[in-house]
Order: C-alpha cells, then structure tokens, then sequence
C-alpha cells in the first residue's frame, strides 16, 4: 500500500516538472500559435467583427536590428520574409508597379469581408424587406381606403395638363430607372435566388446583361434628371400652401380637397427626392463606372467630422473608396426604389383619372379642379387674357 502512494506522488512530481512553463500562460491567447492569429481571429474576421490585429501590423520588422550586409539577413534590412508579406497585408510597404493608378500598389485589401457581408446581409435585407413592406402596405390601404374617384364622375371635358416635351421627359426618366431598378436587383438578388433555380451559367448570361444595360441606360437617367429638374423645378418651390396640404393628408386620408397649384406636397416630395437622391445615386455610380478615378467618401468623411464632430475614417485606400461607393449607391437606390413604387400606385391604381396626366398630356377638368384648383384658375385666367395663344380650357372630351 506504502509503495502505491509513494509511486503516485513520484508521478505527480515528474509530470509537474517537465510540463512546458508557457502551458500555463493563459493570459496571452495566442501563445499557443507563438504570436500568430489564432483560429477566432480568423473566424471573427470572416464575421465581420471587429479584431485587434496591432499585434501584427506593427510587427513589421526593425530596421535598426538590420543585420551586416554578409549576414544571412542582410539584404531584407532586419525584416523577415514574413515581416514583408505582413507589410503588404496592411499596405505598409512600398510597392513598385508600372502601371500608375495608385489602387495597382494594393496588393491585399483587408476591407472585402465586410463588404460581402454588408451587401449580403444587410443591403438584401434592406431590399427584401423594405420593397415587400411597401408592396404590402399599398395593397392594403388599397382595400381599406379603395381608389379614390373624381367626385360626381368626370365632366367630359378635358385641359392640358402637361405638354409632350414634358411628358417625353418624364418617362425617360421613369423607363430608364425602372430598368436600373430590375438589373439592379437581379445583380443583388442573382447568387441567392437565380443560381438555386436557373443554375450558375443562367445566372452569368443574365449578370452579364444586366450589367451591360444598367452601365448604358445610366446616362439616360443622369440627362433625364437634369432635364426634369430644369423643367419643373419653379413649380416645385415649397410654399404655405404645402403645409396645409400636409395638414389635411392630401385628401388621400378623408374626403377634403385642400388647395393646390400645379404640384401638391406630395409631389414636391417625391420630385425633390428623386432629384437629391437621383444626383446622389448618379455619382456614386459614376465612381464605380469609372473605377478609381473619383473618390468621394474620405473628402466627404473629412467634412462631416469638421461639421457634426464625427469619427468618420478620413484616410481610405482606393478600394475602399469603392467598397464605400458601391454600398452607398445600392442604399439609396432601394429607397429610390420603395418611394417610386407608392409614386407608381397613386399615378396608376391609386387615383381615378392620374395616369392620364402622363399618358396623353389631358386630364378631366374635374379631376384637376378637385387635386389642383388654384392651378385650374390660373390656366383659365391665361386663356381669358391671350384666348388665341393658349389652350382651350374645358374642351370637349372625345
């Protein structure tokens, strides 16, 4: 029994004294890789979270530690070999290349996990949510609150509501965004629902042409939107009238038919939303047509901190000037998206008599002195002072 305990305790001891001393060095997490990151290091990345990596970037070797030039380390200066790959990781060396663009001397950019993800999650999210919202919510309103009609019916007459060049204008407009819209998602939406159905090489015809009509049709967008803001933007000016017109809800909500000039409150929102967001959109995708050429958000980040005291990063490499731009552009496109399709249902479905404001130029004189009366009095006054310059008020309707 003496002879059990006495070789139990010998155990004890020898393996107490052999075990490695940094077994027990807990603190530092990474011991046991001898200074390298550690698999949550990676996997945290691949997260998208947040990691402590000073404990590699600034280990890029010291030149002062530089060995004689006959040493074995001579010709790197006192820096490994892995002191220089850490040194491209994090873009701290000087890269020589022939081509001159500065984004050429990139060789690894840290910031594309949380791109993918961003885009993956969060924007998808946003688009999925925010366009079925929308979609949802006007199909109900339309089964609570109906269509709104022109009270008493349609007088039989008609007035000129926009002219052709107007009109003309306007769906260029609205075609070419609706097609960036639809290419637009496909590209957004193609890896997680077009491959499982139609496959990968489906996907990368359809990629492919949706790529090429959206970086096409983009320009007709960006001239349409500087014709629409020269056209109507005196009429869209903001005025007392419009508050009251918000009061009342626009008469979408009740039967009242608050005072309007040729655009409402409602319409001034979404033609000052679609030219502010419309001119945002249009420079950032700018940017990513021409990549590299024009960044904007460190400039922009410079700004913001100086004014609203932000933290805003104001050094960015030029990838991540496209990383920013590219996240920015898909934003404000879906909520371009989202406002254009309740747009879409008040001019269509929603409203009795609408769609001809922008479909043949002439609407039912009812319908404009019940939506824009004070517009009505002023087009009347004009033909009663020049009858013979002007279009006929309340002509006949066919």
């Amino acid at each position: 029994m003496n002879l059990k305990v006495i070789g139990a305790a010998l155990i004890a001891f020898l393996t107490f004294a052999v075990t490695p001393s940094y077994a027990n060095e807990t603190t530092d997490p990474r011991a046991s890789t001898g200074g390298a990151q550690t698999l949550d290091d990676i996997l945290a990345r691949q997260k998208g979270l947040e990691v402590d990596d000073s404990f590699r970037r600034e280990n890029l070797g010291r030149p002062e530690n530089a060995q004689p030039t006959s040493g074995a380390l001579g010709s790197l200066g006192g820096t490994s070999d892995s002191d220089i790959y850490r040194g491209i990781r994090y873009a701290e060396v000087d890269i020589k290349v022939s081509n001159s663009s500065h984004a050429s001397e990139i060789l690894v950019q840290d910031g594309g996990m949380n791109w993918l993800l961003t885009r993956e999650q969060d924007i998808r999210g946003y688009a999925g949510f925010g366009i079925g919202g929308v979609l949802v919510a006007l199909v109900a309103f339309y089964f609570i609150r109906g269509r709104m009609t022109i009270e008493g019916g349609p007088s039989g007459q008609t007035i000129e509501r926009f002219k052709a060049f107007e009109r003309f204008g306007h769906w260029c407009l609205a075609g070419s965004f609706i097609m960036l819209a639809i290419t637009g998602l496909l590209l957004l939406f193609g890896r997680a629902i077009l491959i499982p159905i139609f496959g990968h090489q489906a996907n990368a015809l359809i990629a492919n042409f949706s790529i090429w009509v959206h970086n096409n049709i983009a320009w007709v967008f960006m001239f349409s939107l500087v014709a629409i803001f020269v056209m109507w933007v005196k009429h869209n000016i903001p005025n007392k009238l419009d508050w009251e017109w918000l009061k009342e809800g626009g008469g979408i909500i009740g039967n009242g038919h608050p005072h309007a000039k040729k655009f409402n409150a409602g319409q001034k929102i979404i033609f000052w939303m679609t030219i502010v967001l419309g001119a945002s959109v249009s420079l950032s995708g700018l940017s990513l047509l021409f990549p590299f050429e024009m960044p904007m958000f460190a400039k922009t980040f410079g700004i913001m901190n100086a004014v609203l005291g932000t933290s805003f990063p104001e050094v960015l490499l030029p990838h991540e000037e496209m990383q920013y731009a590219h996240i920015w552009h898909a934003i404000v496109a879906i909520t371009m998206i989202i406002a254009i399709i309740a747009h879409i249902y008040i001019g269509s479905v929603g409203m009795e008599g609408a769609f001809d404001a922008m479909g043949t130029g002439q609407v039912d004189l009812e319908w404009a002195r019940q939506h824009h009366d004070l517009w009505v009095e002023e087009e009347q006054a004009k033909a009663n002072s020049s009858p013979s310059s002007g279009q006929p008020i309340g002509q006949a309707g066919k």
